[in-house]
């Protein structure tokens, strides 16, 4: 495709070759001939000058120079996921079908266009919207609830009475309704299991990343609010509530009982104890230990977490240390010798 080609459909203002040939799209320290790439972070700036791509996308205020065709843009970032989709090579969506190796109960109900795959089993009960897709291998339990144009990709495990809206994407290997971690204690130490009779609730366009673990509610909803989207390898505990167009790191954890506001940042490794609040557009730093509410739009990292400016300047100090013990001997020293 011409790079001229991509401007027009994309937008933007060309610098440069617009007959140059576009094949892929790269990094810009990958990126060789033929290919585009983009610019979203200044601290990779220097790499513009130095990259072999044809092409470059940048900010419409970019300044300095560079070794290849230009296309400015108001959101680089936006405008190269919109580029990538155009090279990007999608498998064929399955077919409306139920594959002759799954088991899929009698009183299901499996509405127009909807894909079972091999070895799936739809238990009794459940009921599928419109084009959604089920990948091999993946287990419905029963009266699950799943929206319109929604896909399961393989080994997805929905547990009974989930409720999974529309155009909800789901990766491998997560499950969706396991019990929440919940026992008494009796009095000679042992435990007994507390029934988790409730259920998970995901809204739409929720996307949720491979082996996540959402456990379902001791009474009530685990919920997980329209928009929000969850990376790989989180935990969320039973009665969690998260708000819309929340982000959810890799392994972060969230103990039960815990509300997460919209447009909250949960970064990688971080991990929220049971019955706090956290505010709207909060951001929880990564691997910060969360042990108390968390007000809207703050900004908390650290073990306890704390506000992210004295986060900063306690590391600070914290690095000074060793030369504050030195002064502290060499005035030490003196005394002595003074003595």
């Amino acid at each position: 495709m011409k790079l001229s080609e991509i401007v027009e459909q994309l937008g933007g203002s060309l610098e440069g070759n617009g007959d140059t040939e576009i094949v892929a799209v790269a990094g810009l320290s990958e990126a060789g001939k033929g290919d585009i790439s983009f610019l979203a972070n200044p601290k990779y700036a220097v790499q513009v000058a130095e990259t072999k791509a044809s092409a470059v996308i940048v900010p419409t205020d970019w300044d300095r120079s560079a070794s290849c065709a230009l296309v400015r843009v108001e959101n680089s970032d936006q405008v190269f996921a919109q580029v990538a989709e155009l090279f990007f090579e999608a498998p064929p969506k399955p077919a409306a079908k139920v594959h002759p190796s799954a088991v899929v109960a009698e009183s299901a109900q499996l509405a127009e266009g909807v894909s079972i795959g091999a070895n799936c089993t739809v238990e009794e009960g459940v009921v599928i919207g419109e084009n959604t897709v089920i990948s091999p291998n993946c287990y419905i339990g029963y009266k699950t609830l799943i929206g319109t144009e929604s896909f399961l990709y393989p080994l997805v495990s929905t547990r009974e009475f989930t409720e999974i809206g529309d155009r909800v994407i789901i990766h491998n290997g997560t499950v969706v309704g396991s019990d929440g971690f919940g026992y008494a204690v009796q009095e000679d130490g042992s435990r007994t299991k507390i029934p988790q009779i409730g259920k998970v609730v995901i809204e739409d366009d929720v996307e949720i990343g491979a082996n996540v673990a959402i456990d379902r509610a001791r009474f009530g909803k685990t919920r997980i609010g329209k928009g929000t989207k969850i990376d790989n390898l989180v935990q969320i505990a039973h009665n969690v509530v998260i708000g819309e167009h929340s982000v959810l790191c890799g392994q972060a954890g969230i103990s039960g009982s815990t509300t997460v506001g919209s447009r909250t940042i949960l970064a990688g490794q971080s991990g929220l104890a049971g019955h706090l609040e956290v505010g709207d557009g909060a951001i929880i730093g990564a691997q910060a230990g969360v042990m108390k509410d968390v007000p809207d739009k703050a900004f908390v990292i650290g073990s306890p977490a704390m506000p992210h400016l004295q986060f900063k300047k306690m590391v600070a100090n914290t690095i000074l240390l060793p030369k504050l013990k030195e002064k502290i001997k060499q005035l030490e020293d003196k005394t002595d010798r003074l003595g």
